[in-house]
């Protein structure tokens, strides 16, 4: 799950710096002109592959699966900035709880944001890349939603209640936040005032895993309404919700692509958890990962 901001003006002005580039070289006569990397999106997820749960990166086909980090605890739940250059993450390698730390894309630069005795997890990025959404047990010990600076200063609660709030993502301009509570999805202000529900726990079943659309005009969420965990779409305010997995296993976690045209999501119709991609409207199911081990929560890169 992530807040949704497209990348796609870097495209243009790195292809026009790289053709400026060859211009030069041409006239200088230079027979080894530079070479430069064309811009990407990768997925990254977490994977327990190598022994415990660390966070891996893969291109958006599955290929070029690649380790970001490395060592004897749990790391999970990676989301990016909204300008490609760092990752965040959720991590109990510092003690027995999560803490949430950030690092660069390549997996160097790890800076811890947290530190409590309670555990930490599930950050998401505002739009401008100042902010993280996060869920804190630390106070009382049932799950709540906080906001917090980039830097993990100003640390502030925002939702207060007997039941578990997890699973925030912000919408595409800032201003809300939709999460989980309750069994269902809700949405509140950015501020946490006025607290919604999106779906209907007098007639449905737990939702869960919400996740807003680029365009901010759909959340996709994951939902047992129908027997067994599937992928779902809704118009933001609620109306609409349309099935767009059907299997007999568990399909959740879903994750826009950054120009909202795919949904990449977590499935164990293989038998095990693995990744898999859709387009927005449930056709085109396909594999990404294929190992015994599980690989979980992905979470798409703009054009980097």
């Amino acid at each position: 799950m992530y807040a949704s901001w497209t990348g796609f003006g870097r495209l243009a002005g790195r292809a026009a710096a790289v053709g400026g580039l060859a211009l030069v070289g041409a006239g200088c006569g230079d027979d080894n002109p530079t070479q430069s990397t064309p811009p990407k999106i990768d997925i990254a997820f977490y994977t327990d592959r190598d022994g415990n749960f660390e966070i891996y990166l893969m291109n958006t086909d599955g290929t070029g699966q690649t380790n970001l980090t490395n060592n004897a605890a749990s790391d999970q739940g990676p989301a990016w900035s909204p300008d490609g250059s760092k990752v965040a993450f959720s991590s109990d390698r510092d003690g027995s709880t999560s803490e949430i730390y950030v690092m660069n894309a390549d997996g160097t630069g790890l800076t811890r944001l947290t530190n409590n005795s309670a555990g930490d997890y599930g950050a998401q990025w505002s739009l401008d890349g100042s902010k993280f959404a996060f869920v804190s047990g630390r106070d009382g010990g049932n799950d709540e939603i906080y906001v917090m600076n980039a830097d993990g200063t100003g640390q502030t609660r925002l939702t207060n209640n007997a039941t578990y709030d997890s699973a925030p993502t912000w919408s595409p301009d800032g201003t809300k936040i939709v999460y989980h509570t309750s069994s269902q999805v809700y949405v509140m202000n950015a501020d946490g005032t006025g607290q919604a529900p999106l779906t209907n726990s007098s007639t449905e079943a737990e939702s869960f895993d919400p996740d807003w659309s680029p365009d901010g005009t759909k959340i996709a969420f994951g939902s047992n309404r129908d027997g067994n965990s599937e992928i779902y779409v809704m118009n933001a305010d609620g109306t609409g919700q349309t099935r767009v997995t059907n299997n007999a296993t568990a399909d959740y976690e879903p994750a826009w692509s950054r120009d909202g045209s795919q949904i990449a999501f977590t499935s164990q119709r293989d038998g095990n958890e693995e990744i898999y991609v859709m387009n927005a409207d449930g056709t085109g199911q396909t594999r990404l990962t294929n190992n015994p081990a599980s690989d979980a929560g992905p979470d798409w890169s703009p054009l980097r």
